[in-house]
């Protein structure tokens, strides 16, 4: 059992998706008090967001894990006023979250070269300091790893998720019959004729409970939280996650999915979703799809199915239902189109937005101001 334990977190060990960090600014340079001279100012610590850069990378790479900027030069006769401190600047992954030790959050990180300060220098002395410098500022923070994609999969152990995602892209995910396959998010790269590409996410799978951070809980639903939009995977024939657990139906399934996402974070559910249901392969699959489309258009009718407090208060309505086989290849295509066609719709609808922002300041800012105490316009 303890063989075990390890081998599983040596796995999970190849992934690091939370980082605790100390940064300090640099001190500030010494005044010269006899010619008035005043020190330089310390340096600042920046997070600089970088492409192929991990948070494993920065562990192993600086152990210690301190970042201090450099302390800014004293004021002397040859240069009253002292060269500002060194800036350190640390290059962290693209879709980072920073927060303080009290969880207090700094700012995120989210395209590459987007800077966050996290350390300001101290002051140079000066007159009004005595010509005393000040200390930089010091603190433990947190970097924190949201996966950012276009797509992210939802759906319990063995609902089919890692050999989808095999299929429809060029990911190589681990897959086998049993639960928790997937140790680690995966991204892979769905690629169309034009050469556009959708990043699709394969997420740590789900259990009953994960909300309150049971199996893999946090780990997996924080990731979702930076995908544009959500792909519930179901298998058609129902699952049961172990001899102990009930056997739930592909609708209870895709219920129980909706519920955890609403007791992490409401807000999830406002993303747009699509429904795969997978294993189409299966004997009576196209039975159980029917009665899964019957029990999706009325899900109220079929609440019995659940206990109570597992019943989701919103009911999400799929932008699409895709019948799938990631065996045999069957809906696939179609499964690309649509997710193509969502994203698109959702790209499109975006720009009509920002472009009537534009329009609508551009009208205001011609609008000529009145004039206050002018006569008013003959008729």
């Amino acid at each position: 059992m303890v063989l075990l334990s390890r081998v599983c977190y040596r796995k999970y060990g190849n992934f690091v998706d939370n980082l605790r960090l100390y940064v300090r600014g640099g001190s500030g340079g010494m005044g010269l008090p006899r010619l008035g001279g005043q020190g330089g100012k310390g340096g600042d610590v920046w997070m600089v967001s970088k492409k192929e850069v991990t948070l494993k990378r920065i562990r192993d790479k600086f152990p210690h894990k301190r970042f201090i900027a450099g302390v800014g030069a004293n004021s002397r006769v040859q240069g009253l006023k002292g060269e500002k401190g060194e800036d350190y600047e640390l290059n962290v992954p693209v879709g980072i979250t920073v927060t303080s030790d009290d969880g207090k959050e700094m700012g995120e990180l989210n395209v590459e070269g987007d800077r966050l300060l996290v350390a300001k220098g101290g002051h140079g002395g000066s007159f009004h300091s005595g010509f005393t410098p000040s200390k930089g500022r010091n603190k433990h923070i947190r970097l924190d790893l949201k996966l950012i994609a276009d797509v992210g999969l939802v759906g319990f152990p063995n609902a089919g998720k890692s050999s989808l995602l095999t299929a429809i892209s060029h990911a190589s995910p681990q897959i086998a019959n049993y639960a928790f396959t997937t140790v680690r998010p995966e991204i892979g790269k769905v690629m169309y004729e034009d050469h556009k590409q959708i990043s699709v996410a394969d997420l740590p799978g789900l259990i009953e409970g994960a909300h309150l951070n049971k199996g893999m809980g946090h780990k997996f639903l924080k990731h979702v939280e930076r995908t544009k939009q959500l792909l519930f995977v179901v298998d058609v024939g129902g699952f049961q996650l172990a001899s102990k657990t009930p056997f739930r139906s592909a609708f209870e399934a895709v219920q129980l999915l909706t519920k955890e996402l609403e007791l992490y974070k409401e807000d999830l559910l406002s993303k747009p979703a699509l429904l795969v249901v997978n294993k189409m392969d299966l004997p009576d699959a196209e039975h159980r799809l029917e009665e899964l489309q019957q029990q999706l258009q009325n899900p109220d009718a079929f609440s019995h199915l659940l206990p109570d407090d597992m019943i989701p208060r919103t009911n999400l309505a799929f932008r699409a239902v895709v019948p799938v086989s990631a065996t045999t290849g069957f809906g696939l295509e179609q499964l690309k189109h649509c997710l193509r066609q969502s994203l698109d719709e959702d790209s499109a609808t975006a720009t009509e937005a920002l472009h009537g922002d534009k329009l609508q300041a551009l009208r205001l800012s011609r609008t000529p101001m009145p004039i206050w105490g002018s006569a008013p316009a003959k008729p």
